[in-house]
């Protein structure tokens, strides 16, 4: 018989369901990450349960890197000739987070493409030393009226490059 014995499925070392998924990423401390923003929790982000619910994580992440990428001044969601979509998201969590709790947002760049972007988000609740939870999303750039991908432009390149850290090494590329 092969890999799936009467019914059972194999789990692989890493706690995934195969051997070819990702393991499950591990709180990380803020030096993992290479900029911060601060994010403001808001009444109706609690859900019945007392905590922040899952879904607003995922306005978290976006708020922290669109909103440093237009700090940055290179994003402009307005008139832009540029624009980012996001076409993968995933988040894991470890501890809640909960109104009226403050969250600072890390911002890190995992993999940088001739168009595409990956970024990798840890959020603190607080002043905690380790991540509350830790997500990413990929952009992938595009031509606003084409929706086309085009390269990324320089401006936004340099700024991205600044936030590729290192997490085994806990360094920062500048």
């Amino acid at each position: 018989m092969g890999p799936r014995q009467r019914g059972v499925r194999l789990v692989a070392h890493n706690g995934s369901m195969s051997s070819n998924e990702p393991s499950r990423r591990r709180p990380e401390p803020r030096a993992a990450y290479a900029a911060f923003r601060p994010i403001t929790t808001r009444w109706m982000d609690n859900d019945v349960y007392g905590h922040v619910n899952n879904v607003v994580y995922y306005s978290f992440f976006d708020t922290a890197v669109n909103g440093l990428l237009m700090d940055a001044g290179v994003l402009d969601i307005h008139h832009g000739e540029v624009i980012g979509l996001v076409v993968e998201t995933g988040c894991n969590y470890f501890a809640p987070i909960a109104f009226p709790q403050a969250v600072a947002a890390g911002v890190r760049v995992a993999q940088l493409g001739r168009s595409s972007v990956r970024y990798e988000i840890g959020l603190y609740a607080g002043d905690a030393r380790d991540s509350a939870a830790a997500g990413h999303f990929v952009h992938v750039y595009v031509d606003r009226a084409t929706r086309r991908p085009v390269p990324l432009p320089e401006p936004l390149k340099a700024v991205l490059q600044s936030w590729i850290v290192h997490p085994n090494e806990g360094t920062v590329t500048r």
